[in-house]
């Protein structure tokens, strides 16, 4: 039997997690260091690469001391907690990543409070220690009250701790002598993270993961909890319903590298995936055909959020993407039901539509940016907060919010969070910046970044994570300016756009094709105003000084995805398609709205 570390990485958001691992994979001899600089192995996928952050969990192994490492990639996202739940079940400790200048965040405590409540072993490590003005020991007390603030064992509390750079591809155990390599680090996980425990008996494992291959279908990937399992034998397959199937190993691969080698069996603590097994879903236990015992179904937090997918049918439908029927977008919800654990699906009034429920607007906008670079056209709907009621009492759910920012702007911040429902916690000056903490409603979250950039010239850094439900705070005023409104289809005039400029600001260029009834702007008042944005100029054979003035455009405000989501008002929809992004009313028709308006 190999000796295993199981270990899962924790971080917030750009702490340098996927950077570390790849120079661990590059300490494991796994590629040539020439190779390991172009290129950033876990975050394979585009999305992950454009944003920079962690979405899927995946897992890799290294070879060290005779030793082997699987070490499994979490997100730092609150929004992907699915993704979390499920991959800390398949670790035995933790590696802790914290950076040196701004210390635990909250999406590291989201993930650690997990990790700690499953029991998991910590190892500390303190990254970026080459950054100006980074205050390490500080960092290291941080870590240690909040670990002790969410109920550590003792042996949690006693944590090895490593200083470095994965940048710079060093760790030591003193910040103040650097070394020039990641070794230490290595030796760290092998001394003070547990090896697996060995459990002789019947098999089982559960599936806390899923792979996807074109020949042979849908792999089941998991960690052996107890005996042994071989190629070609049968298994019970203890279902979330209580349910159980007779199913058979076709094949057997245990994580290598960054790839997988087949194998005959797998012992108990190893990662594997297995091949040929039908019907499966995440949470569901692998067991002995003869006396199938499963073990308890992965706890996975309730959705937050909400909004409706409804097929394209736009003037413009069909025009970029592949796939545009209701069949379509409905297959595909529900393949990435397979996948997401934290992703619900329910159908609207409309048989068209259906209700999406998510973590947050992050969640489900990376569900909508990936469905269309597939080549998938659909629309969505304002994102609604998730209500409930408890012995007549009205509940939403309540996010912890943290804003680090510039002193001078300070105020206007925190007058904004107030006017949406936020209460402040605490205020601590920390190196000539202010850190602020709320506790606010999810939504007044909903288009707060955009206003708090804005307002911080780019300055703040801003996150937060669900806590709870709490009673209803009440409303929260919404944005109160109108849109400007396209009144006929065509293409977009700079003529036109040039005269209307005084009324607000636009969203599209000249030169683009709209329809009636899609949002070219943003009013400078309240109230929709419908505008002929296609008008060209009447060209005349006299010629006059003074009539030819070029126009001059102001440039459009071009919004991402989430900024499109958080900016809609609940009578409009968000139009997307592999090639475009556009916002529309729900009724395109004017006559049509103004008399669905008198009726509301």
């Amino acid at each position: 039997m190999q000796k295993i570390r199981n270990i899962a990485i924790i971080a917030h958001v750009d702490h340098g997690k996927t950077t570390l691992v790849d120079k661990m994979l590059l300490a494991g001899k796994l590629f040539r260091d020439d190779k390991a600089e172009l290129d950033q192995f876990l975050d394979s996928n585009d999305l992950e690469r454009e944003r920079g952050i962690t979405i899927l969990a995946k897992n890799v192994s290294i070879n060290y001391k005779d030793c082997k490492i699987n070490i499994i990639d979490t997100p730092g996202h609150a929004d992907f907690g699915g993704e979390v739940e499920r991959v800390l079940n398949m670790a035995d400790g933790a590696l802790l990543l914290v950076d040196a200048f701004e210390g635990p965040m909250p999406q590291t405590r989201f993930v650690l409070q997990k990790a700690i409540a499953l029991g998991l072993k910590p190892v500390v490590v303190i990254n970026k220690v080459d950054k100006p003005n980074c205050r390490p020991e500080e960092v290291q007390e941080m870590v240690f009250d909040l670990m002790f603030s969410l109920d550590a064992t003792e042996t949690q509390l006693d944590f090895a701790t490593l200083y470095g750079s994965a940048k710079q591809g060093w760790m030591s155990s003193d910040w103040r002598t650097p070394s020039n390599n990641i070794y230490p680090l290595l030796d760290a996980i092998i001394e003070h993270i547990p090896a697996p425990k060995v459990l002789e008996g019947a098999p089982q494992m559960q599936i806390t993961s899923l792979d996807y291959s074109n020949y042979v279908g849908r792999i089941a990937v998991g960690r052996v909890h107890r005996g042994e399992l071989k190629e070609g034998a049968d298994i019970a397959l203890c279902k979330r319903d209580g349910s159980i199937l007779k199913s058979k190993i076709k094949e057997l691969n245990v994580f290598e590298g960054l790839g997988r080698t087949k194998v005959r069996s797998v012992q108990s603590g190893d990662i594997c995936a297995i091949i040929g097994i039908e019907g499966f879903e995440i949470g569901d236990t692998i067991t002995d055909v003869e006396n199938p015992e499963p073990l308890e179904p992965i706890a996975i937090d309730e959705p937050t959020m909400s909004m409706l997918f409804t097929i394209n049918d736009s003037p413009f439908f069909g025009k970029d993407g592949k796939y545009v029927t209701s069949r379509h977008i409905y297959e595909r919800l529900m393949r990435e039901l397979d996948k997401n654990l934290a992703l619900r699906v329910l159908p609207s009034d409309s048989a068209d539509a259906w209700i999406v429920y998510g973590r947050g607007v992050l969640h489900l906008s990376v569900l909508i940016e990936t469905m269309r670079r597939e080549g998938y056209e659909l629309q969505v709907g304002q994102p609604q907060v998730i209500v409930k009621e408890k012995e007549g009492v009205k509940l939403e759910p309540v996010e912890q919010l943290t804003i680090n920012l510039p002193e001078e702007c300070a105020s206007r911040i925190i007058d904004m969070v107030a006017r949406r429902k936020g209460e402040m916690l605490s205020m601590e000056r920390k190196n000539d910046r202010i850190h602020l903490e709320f506790i606010i409603p999810s939504r007044g979250i909903i288009g707060l970044a955009n206003n708090v950039l804005t307002a911080s010239a780019g300055e703040a850094i801003m996150a937060h994570r669900f806590l709870e439900y709490q009673p209803w705070k009440g409303e929260i005023d919404k944005r109160q300016n109108g849109s400007i409104i396209a009144m006929e289809t065509g293409n977009a005039f700079a003529y036109a756009l040039d005269k209307l400029q005084d009324r607000g600001k636009f969203f599209i260029h000249p030169q683009t094709d709209i329809y009636a009834g899609q949002i070219v702007g943003e009013h400078s008042k309240e109230g929709d105003l419908v505008v002929n944005v296609t008008k060209s100029k009447k060209l005349t054979n006299v010629r006059a000084s003074g009539s030819d003035e070029k126009a001059h455009l102001a440039p459009p405000v071009i919004f991402s995805l989430e900024q499109a989501l958080e900016y809609i008002k609940e009578d409009e929809y968000v139009e997307l398609t592999p090639r475009a992004m556009r916002l529309r009313k729900i009724i395109l028709d004017e006559n049509e709205r103004k008399r669905a308006g008198n009726k509301r």
